[in-house]
């Protein structure tokens, strides 16, 4: 027996996931500015940003929506905010997950920078020159805050994007497929829809990569790797824990890669 839609986490997590696209402007702008410069825009940029945000609203409701719903249907959810809403204390339920998601975001990052600096970083030199600079996660960074703002929009709306649509949605395809005697999708479902969703996490970085050097194959690489590896282990807690820890190890994470890097 599915469980009633709850339309008040629909719309905290709507409303979060609009604000998130507001805190990571900063940061992008910056990253986008030698191309924005160099463009002839057909209106002014605040016009062209308020629609963008029209768009995220859109894009955001029927994400949230569909990954609620589908989530539902396969044991996938938000146990502490559910809880919340539901008038329980959830102190205990934030203890349990909080160590074990800051943990895993932070030493998730520490493994993808030893991998970064000792193989990918000298790898693209020897390929591209100095122009592989641009990538280095120590020396190309906007400025600390601007990486805090950044840090919501990655705990908060990718996770809304790839863990609760993208890898919710693979989970209930997966379910017609192979699923256990009481009808509810098997671990091996769950780690498929898990892994293809951290390899579209590292394609989705392609984007903002291709603003800053050539997409080559090893630079392909790169991004799928080192975003994938993080993406494996938000989804494992978003499975075991709820979508809530798989956004604190996130925002962990991100808080190291694009705030304590850029002091």
């Amino acid at each position: 027996m599915y469980k009633p839609f709850n339309w008040k986490i629909f719309f905290i997590l709507w409303i979060a996931g609009i604000l998130a696209t507001v805190a990571v402007l900063p940061y992008t702008l910056e990253l986008q500015s030698p191309t924005l410069a160099n463009l002839n825009l057909a209106m002014p940029l605040p016009a062209l940003l308020a629609i963008q945000m029209i768009q995220n609203a859109i894009i955001f409701a029927i994400v949230v929506f569909a990954g609620l719903f589908l989530a539902n249907r396969v044991g996938l959810g938000l146990p502490i905010l559910e809880a919340r809403l539901n008038g329980e204390s959830v102190g205990g339920k934030i203890r349990a997950v909080l160590p074990i998601s800051i943990m895993l975001g932070v030493i998730g990052t520490l493994v993808i920078l030893g991998l970064e600096v000792f193989y990918f970083q000298p790898a693209m030199m020897k390929e591209l020159g100095d122009s592989a600079t641009a990538l280095n996660l120590q020396t190309s960074q906007p400025a600390a805050w601007k990486g805090f703002l950044a840090s919501f929009y990655g705990g908060i709306a990718e996770e809304l994007q790839l863990r609760l649509f993208v890898m919710s949605l693979l989970v209930w395809l997966g379910k017609f497929v192979s699923k256990t005697s009481e009808g509810k999708p098997t671990s091996a479902v769950f780690w498929i829809a898990n892994i293809l969703a951290a390899v579209l996490f590292g394609v989705g970085h392609l984007p903002t990569t291709a603003l800053l050097i050539p997409l080559t194959p090893l630079v392909i690489t790169r991004a799928i790797v080192l975003n994938g590896l993080l993406g494996v282990g938000f989804g494992w807690l978003y499975w075991k824990r709820g979508l809530e820890s798989a956004i604190i190890a996130h925002f962990s994470a991100d808080i190291v890669l694009h705030v304590l890097l850029a002091l």
